[in-house]
C-alpha cells in the first residue's frame, strides 16, 4: 500500500505524535513554507493531566480531548493521518506506516510515553494504566462495575477484593486519582449505594521510594501525604510492587493486600521506534537528542518532548517527562527549522523550569514554583486556572469549568455511567 499524501512544491516536514510536542510544533508551523505531515494513531489530542477526572468520573472524555483536524481546519499546510508509524528508513528518507511508507525531508519523532511495567508480565495483564482516554475509561467501568457486584457479594474475603483500591506510584498522578478516590469515597458513592459499607473500603497508595511527590520540594510532599492521610488514604512508603495475580498486590518486603483493582501510575517509558541507530537509544527508550533536539548521528531526525533524552548540566538525566520540556522544545525547534531554511544558526534549548504542581482533593493541592512553594486553597485554585487555561479549546474549558462548579457546589458527579465496548454477538447455527 501507498501512502496517499498530497503532493507539493514545498519541503515536508514529518511529525510523529499529536502530544503536546508534536501538536505545539504543527501549530507553529502552521501557515509557514513547510508541508506539514501530522501523523498520530489516534484522530485528537488528549490532555494527560485530567486523564484521572475521567477515570473517577469528574469529566467526559471528550472535554479533554480535541479532535485534530479541528484544529488545522484553516491551515492549508498542514495534512493529517491517523496512522502508526512502525519503522524509519533513513537512507530513503521515508517513514513506514500502516498507510504505507511516507517520504519526509525532515522528521521529527514525538511519540511520547507509554507505561512502564518493569518487565512485570502479571501486572502488565491485570493492572490498569493511565496513559490514555481508553484506560481511564477501562478504569472507571472496573471501580463502577466492582461497586455493583459488591452489593450480591457474600464473602468476605471477595467482598474485600471489590472494595479495596491500590494505586501504585506516588507522583502527580497516583496522588491526584488516590485523593479523587478518597474523596468519592467520603462524599459521593455512600449515596448511589447506601447497602454497602464505606467503612469495608480502603485506598492504599503505594511508592518505591522515601517519600511522595519525588520531584517537588519536602514542603509539598509532606503537605501532599498529610493532606491524602487526613482524606483516609493509607501511605505505603519504600513498597516496591513485585506482583499481582489478579487478587492480590504482592510487596517486596513481604507484605500484599487484597484487592481485585490495581492502578499502575508507578513510571513511563519512551514508545519504541524502529530505524535508528542503537547508541541513539537511551534508558527507558528515549532517543538521545543535542541541545538542538537532533537525534545523534541522523541527518535531518529531531525528537521532542518525553521520547527525547537531552542533557543539560542541571539535567544530567534528561528532562523531567512532563508538558512543559515538551512545548517549550516545540517552539524552540519551530524557530530552528526557519533559522536552518534562511542559513541561520539554530539556537540551542535550554529548559525553563516553571514548577510544578499536585492537586489532592477538594480546596488541597501543592505547588512549587522556582522561587516559592506554598499549598492549601490559593494552590488549588492556581492548579485549576493553570489547567483549564492549558487546555484546547473554548468549548472545552468552559464544560470543564461547569463540571468543577457543579462538582464543588453539590460534592457530586454526574458522570457515573459504566460504558461497555459494543461486542458484536456471534451467529447462532
Amino acid at each position: 500500500m501507498k501512502s496517499n499524501i498530497p503532493q507539493s512544491d514545498k519541503k515536508r516536514l514529518v511529525i510523529v505524535g499529536g502530544g503536546f510536542a508534536g501538536l505545539k510544533l504543527a501549530v507553529k508551523l502552521s501557515g509557514s513554507n513547510y508541508q506539514v505531515v501530522l501523523i498520530d494513531k489516534n484522530n485528537f489530542h488528549q490532555f494527560q493531566p485530567l486523564l484521572y477526572q475521567v477515570a473517577t468520573s469528574g469529566l467526559e472524555p471528550s472535554t479533554i480531548s480535541f479532535p485534530l483536524r479541528k484544529i488545522f481546519q484553516k491551515s492549508k499546510n498542514v495534512v493529517i493521518r491517523i496512522a502508526e508509524v512502525t519503522a524509519i528508513d533513513r537512507e530513503k528518507k521515508e517513514v513506514h506506516s500502516t498507510l504505507g511508507p511516507i517520504p519526509y525531508d525532515y522528521l521529527v519523532i514525538a511519540i511520547g510515553a507509554d507505561t512502564n511495567f518493569f518487565g512485570m508480565n502479571n501486572i502488565r495483564e491485570k493492572a490498569i494504566p493511565m496513559k490514555s482516554v481508553a484506560e481511564a475509561l477501562s478504569l472507571r467501568n472496573t471501580l463502577l462495575q466492582n461497586l455493583e457486584d459488591a452489593l450480591n457479594e457474600q464473602s468476605a474475603d471477595d467482598l474485600e477484593g471489590l472494595m479495596n483500591i491500590v494505586v501504585v506510584g506516588g507522583g502527580p498522578t497516583g496522588v491526584e486519582i488516590s485523593g479523587t478516590l478518597a474523596e468519592m469515597k467520603r462524599s459521593v458513592l455512600p449515596k448511589d449505594y447506601p447497602e454497602l459499607n464505606f467503612n469495608n473500603m480502603q485506598i492504599f497508595l503505594l511508592e518505591a521510594g522515601s517519600k511522595l511527590l519525588n520531584g517537588m520540594t519536602e514542603q509539598s510532599s509532606g503537605k501532599a501525604s498529610q493532606y491524602l492521610e487526613k482524606l483516609g488514604v493509607k501511605i505505603w512508603l519504600n513498597a516496591q510492587v513485585s506482583d499481582f495475580d489478579g487478587k492480590m498486590v504482592t510487596i517486596h518486603n513481604g507484605k500484599s493486600i487484597r484487592t481485585n483493582t490495581l492502578v499502575w501510575a508507578a513510571g513511563v517509558a519512551g514508545n519504541f521506534i524502529k530505524g535508528l541507530p542503537e547508541e541513539a537509544i537511551k534508558r527507558g527508550n528515549r532517543i538521545k537528542v543535542d541541545r538542538f533536539n537532533k537525534v545523534e548521528g541522523c541527518e535531518g531526525i529531531f525528537a521532542l518532548g518525553d521520547i527525547a533524552f537531552m542533557q543539560e548540566d542541571v539535567y544530567p538525566n534528561g528532562h523531567p517527562q512532563v508538558a512543559q520540556p515538551a512545548i517549550q522544545q516545540a517552539l524552540l525547534l519551530s524557530r530552528n527549522i526557519k533559522r536552518i531554511e534562511k542559513g541561520e544558526a539554530p539556537k540551542p534549548f535550554n529548559y525553563k523550569n516553571r514548577g510544578a504542581m499536585a492537586t489532592i482533593g477538594r480546596n488541597l493541592a501543592v505547588v512549587d514554583l522556582p522561587f516559592l512553594s506554598f499549598q492549601g486553597f490559593f494552590a488549588w485554585l492556581v492548579w485549576m486556572f493553570v489547567h483549564l487555561m492549558a487546555i484546547v479549546g473554548v468549548k472545552n474549558r468552559l464544560l470543564i469549568f461547569i463540571n468543577w462548579f457543579w462538582n464543588y457546589i453539590t460534592y457530586d458527579q454526574s458522570l457515573r455511567l459504566i460504558i461497555k465496548p459494543y461486542q458484536k454477538e456471534k451467529s447462532q447455527r
